[in-house]
């Protein structure tokens, strides 16, 4: 697969990709809200904008789905949860998570070169991620009810864990360097809580660590 093409367009950020063993032009709209349009060796980046444009009604109902579903996940519960509604709320979590977040991660590693082992969902409320000497990367299921940036946060944090296992001035520096780019691409794109936040939010990582405090784990 060759090197991705960001266009940008009324709808937010595309991502063209050219894979030589893709049959097809295909389509498909990540949690985020970006547009990812995936074009055969031999077609045209024409083309490709033509089956963009003839599938506009597709992406809005694909983002409202996306939406309303995410909308199960908000940030409390109802206090008056019963044990039993409450594991039955964590399943669905779990169910959610192991939808997105595995394909989620890949992109991030695809995108900024990093190469991890395996992916683990869990469920603790000690941490919202972590990363083994091994390569495996564990998220917590509570993730798919955070904002995408602050999900993007925690996983390039341990996607950068992979390059310097410890929390000294290099891991920082690098850390820094992955999520200013993705609160820059999501602001881009037209993400809700991305564009919610002050553009020159600095440093970008210690921010989303601080606002990812406000979030309790279930």
């Amino acid at each position: 697969m060759t090197h991705d093409k960001l266009l940008s367009d009324p709808l937010g950020t595309v991502r063209i990709r050219r894979n030589p063993r893709a049959r097809r032009i295909s389509l498909r709209v990540v949690p985020s809200g970006e547009i990812i349009l995936t074009l055969p060796w031999l077609a045209s980046q024409r083309e490709g904008l033509r089956f963009l444009e003839s599938k506009r009604e597709w992406i809005l109902r694909t983002r409202e789905r996306q939406a309303r579903r995410m909308e199960t996940f908000a940030r409390t519960t109802d206090p008056d949860l019963g044990e039993g509604d409450m594991d039955t709320y964590i399943e669905q979590l779990r169910a959610e998570a192991k939808r997105v977040l595995p394909e989620r991660l890949a992109e991030l590693a695809e995108a900024y070169g990093f190469s991890y082992n395996r992916v683990f969902i869990k469920h603790n409320r000690s941490n919202w991620g972590s990363c083994s000497t091994r390569g495996n990367i564990n998220l917590n299921l509570n993730l798919v009810r955070l904002p995408g940036l602050l999900q993007d946060y925690v996983m390039l944090h341990e996607l950068t864990h992979l390059r310097e296992m410890n929390h000294g001035p290099r891991f920082h520096a690098a850390l820094e360097q992955v999520c200013a780019d993705r609160f820059q691409r999501l602001r881009e794109s037209g993400d809700p809580y991305a564009a919610s936040l002050p553009a020159g939010i600095s440093p970008v990582h210690r921010y989303l660590s601080q606002a990812i405090r406000a979030w309790r784990l279930l």
